[in-house]
Formats: C-alpha cells, structure tokens, sequence
C-alpha cells in the first residue's frame, strides 16, 4: 500500500510519516502491521473527544439511515444543521447569533473576510505575522511567511501585518481597515498567547475606526483551551467567530459565526454572496450537533485544566526550555531544532505520536483528545522523558 500511496496520492512533503492506519479507538491509532500509537495529536486538534466517540458515531449513524446531501447550502430546512446552529449560539455570547457553516476552516476564513469586506466597504484586511489561518487563497494571502507565498503570487491584495502582542502597530488600524484577523492563540507561531489584555486593546482599536475583528478559533475553539472557545479567556467578544477542526469530532467542517444583522449582508446584493455545496452536510451537522452536547453537559471542559497541570509537572527536564499554549494546546519548547526533530521521529518508533509547528521549529506539537486519561497522559510524557534522557547522555559522553 505504501507504493500506491506515494504513486497516486498527491504528497505535502518529500518525506510524510507514513503509517497505515488499520484503525483508531480513543486515544490510539492502529496501524496494519499491528502496532498501537498513543495519539498525543488527536488529528492536529481535530478529534477533540478522541477516536470514534461512541455517542458521535450513533448520531452519524441515525442520519444516514434518514437522507444525506439534498440541496445546495441554505436552500432546504435541514433539521442538523438548523439545530447545532442554534445550539451553538445559546453558549456563545451576543451579538454571535447566526452561524454559516462550510466545509473547513480555511474555507470558513475566506467567507469571513469577504463578510468583513462587504460589510465595512473598505478592503484593508490586517493579519498578524507568523499567522496560520488556512491555505485557500484568501486564507494564504494573510500569511507573511515569504517562503511559502512566493510561488503562489499573486495573493489576496491589501493585506497589511502586524506584530502579536505589540501594542505599538495598532495605529496601523485605520478607518481604512475592513477587519483585523487574529488567531486567539497562535499556533504555527508556537502557541503563543496573547497578553497584557491584547486583543481588548485590539477590540477596542477596531471600535474606534469601524473595523471588525476576526478571530480564528479553528485550532483553540471547542473545549481545547479549557473553555469552549479561547476568547472567554480574554473578557473579549469578536464581531466573527471563525471555527472548525474538533467542532464535528474528525469529520471536514467549518464555520463563521457573527450578528445575524452582520449575516444577512450575504444573501442580497448580490445574491449568493456566499454558497458552498456540501456546506451544512446533514451527517456533518448531526456530528457537530452530538459534539457540542457532550461537550458542554460533561466534565470535558472542566477538565482540561488539572490534564494540562498534569503535563506541565511531567514535562521538566533539561532540554525542555518552557512548555507554551493552554489547556490541551501545548507546545514544549526544546533548546534546539535538532531534539524537536528527534524527539517526535523517536516517538513514533515508540508508539507515541507527536507532531511539528509551522514556524516554531525548536517546538513539539501537544494537542490529544480531551477525553485523554491521566494514566494516558503519564505514559505519554514518560515516553518523552526517557527520549530526552537518552539524547543527553549520547550527546553528553555519558
């Protein structure tokens, strides 16, 4: 199968990991040559309550015995997509009352911007640097990072960046400014929060010029953080909520969520001004629907910071500079890019999977299921422990 894979599979790097998934269950994945991976990635933070959550799977299973895709975005009154929508805005705050739903994040970031565009009648968008909000167009186009944009030019236009946390740039927010788009937290950046009360400043610049702030919750939203969105904890409230990853627990989602006064700008003038096909899926919906339910009636939440605790007291060791992020969105920061690189090709050779970040090369990706035990978790960390042990005494003479 590995000939086939590389042959006719379309590849995003020269050397991808390549396990042959048999299958997944909680906080493990199974490949064909019977070994067993403890997930500490959960799908780059996509299955949120882990592998095939039984309460998701029987939602899934209970609409496709009723219909499937019938109609093009917005068309038919489809009960799954009607129900997590309203749903989702009885636990988000006012004004976010109306939510579109797409088939990724990338996708939902591109409808948010244009939504920002149409709304102001302006076009400066504003994103941060060392952003990752996506690789469609629009979304790729806020990206400063030369090395990857260059190919693709010609970009997005009027796209202007700023410094995260630099409360300097600001008064680069104008009343030429449509929106300013930030990830809550940023993760290829190395999971960097925002401080010194940031994005209030941030939201309050965008309220002087007319401008809207965007902020991109596909990676922290759903539970990730220790609330269900990151922004609850930045006493903040975006003008559009962009979502997706763990919202429908690994199957392909999206979202954009803002006032419905903000949405119904949409669908007139012109009409259509946003569609998407397979947006809202029935089977898609039900699954979001069925997440957000056992998110928001268990301890899932609630939970996450005593686990988050729990990795932070296993993860000490001479090599590991600081572990950044929140929650379940953890990022150990090693003393160099050679021992993040060997760190998670080791693990995988001893069963446990850990990933990189976009920009920050010296970090290790930590991000598993929310419903990860506290005996998964020190089996996990102890595995890294013991990676790291064994590379400072072969690099030490010891």
């Amino acid at each position: 199968m590995n000939k086939d894979f590389l042959e006719y599979q379309a590849q995003t790097s020269p050397h991808p990991l390549g396990m042959e998934v048999s299958h997944a269950e909680g906080s493990f994945i199974y490949t064909t040559d019977k070994k067993r991976y403890l997930d500490f990635v959960a799908g780059v933070s996509a299955c949120g309550l882990g592998h095939r959550h039984p309460v998701v799977i029987q939602a899934i299973k209970d609409q496709l015995d009723k219909y499937m895709h019938v109609m093009v975005y917005g068309e038919y009154i489809q009960s799954p997509a009607v129900e997590f929508a309203k749903l989702l805005a009885h636990h988000l705050p006012e004004p976010l009352s109306q939510t579109y739903l797409v088939n990724s994040g990338t996708e939902a970031i591109d409808g948010a911007m244009k939504l920002a565009r149409r709304a102001t009648g302006r076009s400066q968008i504003i994103a941060a640097r060392h952003c990752y909000h996506g690789n469609s167009y629009g979304a790729l186009s806020l990206m400063d990072y030369e090395e990857r944009i260059a190919p693709f030019r010609p970009l997005v236009g009027d796209i202007t960046h700023i410094q995260f946390n630099v409360e300097t740039c600001l008064d680069v927010i104008t009343q030429n400014t449509a929106a300013v788009i930030l990830e809550t937290i940023q993760g290829g950046a190395g999971f960097i929060l925002p401080e010194n009360d940031y994005l209030m400043k941030v939201k309050q610049r965008c309220k002087d010029v007319g401008a809207l702030l965007i902020l991109d919750e596909i990676q922290p939203g759903f539970g990730r953080t220790g609330k269900l969105f990151g922004f609850e904890h930045f006493n903040i409230v975006p003008d559009i909520l962009v979502i997706g990853k763990a919202m429908a627990s690994g199957l392909p989602v999206g979202a954009f969520t803002a006032s419905k006064e903000l949405m119904s700008l949409l669908s007139d003038k012109p009409k259509l001004g946003h569609i998407t096909t397979f947006g809202g899926n029935p089977v898609i919906a039900a699954a979001c629907k069925a997440t957000l339910e056992i998110l928001t009636s268990t301890d899932l939440i609630s939970d996450v910071q005593y686990k988050e605790k729990l990795f932070r007291q296993l993860l000490q060791h001479q090599l590991i500079t600081e572990v950044r992020g929140k929650g379940l969105m953890l990022a150990p920061l090693l003393k160099t890019e050679e021992i993040a690189n060997h760190l998670v090709l080791k693990a995988k050779e001893k069963g446990l999977i850990l990933f990189w970040l976009l920009y920050e090369k010296r970090a290790v990706r930590i991000s598993p299921p929310l419903t990860i035990s506290p005996e998964e978790i020190k089996l996990g960390c102890g595995i890294i422990i013991d990676i790291l042990d064994e590379y400072f005494k072969s690099t030490n003479g010891e």
